[in-house]
């Protein structure tokens, strides 16, 4: 029972941290031992853009429109978390030339011009890439694949890097624990498990194709993670929110 109640007050602090769900605020050790909850998070989000995306084309709305609607209900649903990281990393790694800068830049509340056109990029970009899956008649389910297996790709930023500010200087006052080798794993089924559903159910998300995504992904991944050593000797709650949407 006691197990059971940690699960839940993890998946609970998972759901807390990563959305604007109404629920009841766990204890500041659950917080810190969501990462390999992360993909679970992304079953959520994701199913939340392909639901929006296929109720807004049930209306008769073209596939331009229906993917930046469905792109603006995750943003809403995680108030923007992600993306406000993503900003952050431009800034700091943009504008900052020491380690201390870069992270004072990054903890900085204001967005400076490096975060605009961060984001301005990535939005173009996500909006262009998935309306272009859509018209190409690919399964909406591959926004809940991508939204998943990018959530775990980020979390290995904690398995490889330490926490590169002091607990008391975080933003939230807490620094993720480093997953366990079973958590790992138990993170990596959660990723990989609605590419297989997919799969089973929709014939056109090819498998092949997804694993050499992931690994362009996962290479990315390992070069920012190699540059937030070099530049910032760690990571930051940032650096894991511009991986996520980056992968």
């Amino acid at each position: 029972m006691r197990t059971l109640r940690n699960i839940s007050e993890r998946v609970s602090a998972a759901l807390t941290f990563f959305t604007r769900l109404p629920l009841k605020c766990p204890s500041a050790e659950a917080f810190r031992h969501v990462v390999p909850l992360w993909p679970l998070v992304g079953w959520l989000t994701g199913g939340a853009m392909a639901g929006v995306f296929l109720l807004a084309r049930c209306v008769g709305l073209n596939a331009e429109l229906s993917v930046l609607l469905s792109i603006m209900g995750r943003v809403l649903l995680t108030g923007a978390l992600h993306e406000d990281g993503l900003a952050d990393f431009f800034d700091g790694f943009g504008g900052g030339n020491t380690r201390e800068r870069t992270l004072a830049i990054m903890k900085d509340s204001h967005i400076g011009t490096f975060g605009v056109l961060g984001l301005l990029g990535y939005g173009l970009l996500l909006l262009h890439l998935l309306t272009a899956l859509m018209r190409a008649g690919v399964s909406p389910l591959v926004m809940v694949c991508g939204d998943v297996a990018c959530k775990f790709i980020a979390s290995t930023v904690v398995w490889f890097l330490p926490y590169a500010r002091s607990e008391e200087k975080s933003k939230n006052g807490f620094a993720y624990a480093r997953p366990t080798v079973v958590e790992r794993v138990a993170g990596g089924m959660m990723a990989v498990m609605p590419v297989l559903l997919s799969k089973l159910f929709v014939l056109d998300i090819s498998f092949c194709g997804w694993l050499i995504g992931f690994f362009f992904a996962e290479i990315l991944c390992i070069l920012l993670i190699l540059l937030m050593r070099r530049r910032i000797g760690g990571y930051t709650g940032d650096c894991c929110g511009a991986t996520f949407l980056l992968a």
